[in-house]
């Protein structure tokens, strides 16, 4: 999310040391990573998912943020250059918000305008779409911020744009806390960080980190990115996803699972018979998950592919569609866009039939739409019947193993598919290829 902010809006109620105190303790606690020559500019790569996080939190390696920040302390990645200042090259401005407005925006979905009104956020939204010499005003007059919604529908950019922000962290009240909350003065105590955030600056925090920004006096205006990611994909999430399919499984082939449960357990009479019962249950499926060759968790893979980005490739480019060569018997593939497809093994979804067998899907986000990203717009994510609409292919198990060959190999000759024939492994390699996920080398 995009925000334009003026001095002096603050998520919370000011409080904590001077400026310069608090600067000597976040050199003690927050690492600066400075840049120190303009040579060391690591240009945005953009060529896959795993290549813009690299120069995203370039000169932090993956490996060190991954295994001493993740989730666990604060990082501020400075670029005090001059010539590092642009470092996040597509850059966004308060005046670039004419031209969308033209476009079409609107309140609530894709504009919002805010004030902290003694310390409490207050939305000064209109109706209907935005009018830009409107918004204007407000950002003027009423030094209100202007949060603008999913950037990502019109460009690819990043974090501290335009502007400088006066930074101050606390530590969290719920470590890694799922839900959003406003706390009290009294319980955030002083806060552990306080910075300046600068053009081409980084700054990463963990989730249910206390946190209170403002524009410096001084500063017309500030124009800052927030990401937030994995907010919904813990332990907790995967073991609602997974252990329904588990239970299923192992209810097929132990009785003990089938096993009525006591009536009075519906009656909500006393259950503590029924725990200790329980209990035992969950100790013998995670006894057979130690033997469990293919753990399913479908719902989670078809919610990340249903909701990512398609691949970048460039403002002008066409809709993806098939190129190059047919794939035949001689031919050798590889896959494309690795990171935008998956394999997953799930219970045939058109059979109906009490007894439905498995079969392997294979979803991917390359025709997802990226002008209605995250945006929860029925044409975009619903099919006629009202069901969720997920891109990909069906094909029986027995294509489980030439699937895997394909999504672990750099190249692969068709003719040396896990397939019983050759039309098989042929109409296979076909099907990905009309679907953009391989291509003939």
């Amino acid at each position: 999310m995009y925000a334009f902010e003026y001095p002096n809006y603050w998520n919370m109620p000011k409080k904590g040391g001077k400026h310069a105190e608090m600067g000597k303790e976040m050199q003690a606690q927050c690492k600066r990573a400075k840049v120190e020559e303009a040579c060391s500019l690591s240009v945005m790569n953009f060529e896959n998912p795993d290549s813009l996080f690299g120069s995203f939190i370039s000169p932090i390696k993956q490996e060190i943020f991954f295994r001493e920040y993740w989730e666990q302390k604060p990082l501020l990645v400075q670029r005090n250059d001059p010539l590092l200042a642009a470092y996040y090259q597509s850059l966004f401005q308060l005046s670039d918000l004419k031209e969308l407005c033209s476009q079409g925006l609107y309140y609530g979905q894709d504009i919002n305008i805010c004030r902290c009104v003694n310390g409490k956020k207050k939305v000064l939204n209109k109706e209907g779409k935005v009018n830009y010499m409107q918004l204007k005003k407000d950002f003027d007059q009423k030094k209100a911020t202007i949060q603008f919604h999913q950037p990502q529908r019109f460009k690819v950019f990043i974090l501290q744009l335009e502007g400088e922000k006066h930074w101050r962290l606390y530590k969290p009240t719920v470590h890694l806390a799922r839900e959003y909350n406003v706390e009290s003065e009294d319980r955030i105590g002083n806060p552990t960080h306080e910075f300046i955030l600068k053009p081409g600056d980084l700054l990463y925090f963990p989730r249910g980190t206390i946190h209170q920004a403002d524009t410096p006096l001084g500063i017309s205006y500030s124009t800052h990115v927030t990401i937030s990611t994995y907010q919904n994909n813990s332990w907790g999430d995967f073991l609602l996803d997974a252990i329904p399919g588990l239970v299923f499984d192992s209810a097929k082939e132990d009785v003990v699972l089938r096993t009525s449960i006591p009536r009075q357990l519906l009656m909500q009479v006393d259950t503590a018979d029924s725990t200790k019962k329980l209990s035992s249950l969950l100790r013998r499926l995670a006894d057979r998950l130690e033997n469990t060759r293919q753990l399913r968790s479908s719902d989670m893979k078809k919610d990340f592919i249903m909701n990512r980005l398609p691949p970048c490739l460039g403002c002008d480019s066409d809709p993806l569609t098939p190129g190059g060569k047919l794939p035949k018997i001689d031919s050798k593939i590889r896959l494309q866009f690795r990171d935008h497809a998956i394999v997953t093994v799930e219970p045939d979804q058109e059979n109906s039939d009490e007894i439905r067998r498995d079969m392997v899907y294979v979803y991917h986000s390359l025709k997802n739409r990226r002008e209605t990203h995250m945006m929860g717009r029925e044409d975009d994510t619903t099919s006629e019947e009202g069901t969720s609409q997920t891109h990909g292919l069906r094909f029986p198990l027995s294509y489980l193993d030439a699937l895997k060959q394909i999504w672990s190999s750099s190249t692969v000759n068709v003719k040396e598919l896990n397939l019983m024939s050759d039309e098989e492994k042929e109409n296979l390699a076909l099907s990905l290829w009309t679907e953009c996920l391989i291509e003939v080398i």
